[in-house]
């Protein structure tokens, strides 16, 4: 993770990534214990609260943007995580949300690190429900992939002209970063990013097995 970067853009970057409320409505009781990994300043648990979700967590790795948090919602439980282990005991969660959070994060392993946690934690039968960036075909993002891709090895990284590493990803990776998981959902949608372009994205739902 960039820390330092996100530390940075903490006090002025408002997130785009939606949370499908008919969704989480349809699949998870008001008691259910949800973790957002990732959660930059909060503001999908915030929104989580107003629905009437009361058994909430937050994790995210930049210390700027928990401070954020905390202080525009003192009512959430906002913690940084460290070495991508969260402050949760195993099988105790009945869904871990992952917004937006692998594309800040370029490296592999670290990915499936962070898809590990979230099995780690989950309740047998717990949901893990993501939202993130896929590939892009137009001109613009082509440019940037070509650009970068000799220097981080991938196809789909990209360097922004403030300094941060992202990464679009190819939806058979993401299946296979999740192949442990039981796909409930997956669906291709179009996300307007944090730099107000539009970006093919997915949401997916995926269950622990029992």
């Amino acid at each position: 993770m960039q820390q330092k970067y996100w530390d940075k853009l903490a006090p002025v970057k408002t997130f785009t990534t939606a949370l499908d409320v008919d969704l989480m409505q349809s699949m998870i009781t008001r008691d259910a214990k949800i973790v957002d990994y990732g959660c930059g300043y909060g503001r999908t648990l915030d929104e989580l609260f107003r629905l009437g979700y009361r058994n909430l967590s937050g994790f995210d790795f930049s210390e700027a943007m928990i401070k954020r948090g905390r202080e525009a919602f003192p009512h959430l439980k906002l913690e940084v995580v460290r070495n991508d282990l969260m402050n949760c005991p195993s099988d105790s969660v009945d869904l871990v949300l992952l917004f937006a959070l692998l594309t800040c994060v370029i490296d592999n392993k670290q990915q499936q690190q962070i898809i590990d946690e979230a099995w780690r934690i989950l309740k047998p039968g717990g949901y893990v429900y993501i939202n993130d960036f896929l590939l892009n075909t137009d001109d613009r993002n082509i440019g940037r992939y070509k650009k970068y891709v000799h220097k981080y090895n991938t196809y789909g990284i990209f360097e922004l002209d403030d300094g941060g590493v992202l990464r679009h990803h190819d939806k058979a990776y993401i299946l296979k970063l999740l192949s442990g998981f039981k796909q409930e959902l997956l669906k291709k949608i179009v996300f307007t990013t944090m730099n107000g372009h539009l970006s093919n994205g997915f949401v997916m739902l995926a269950k622990k097995s029992q």
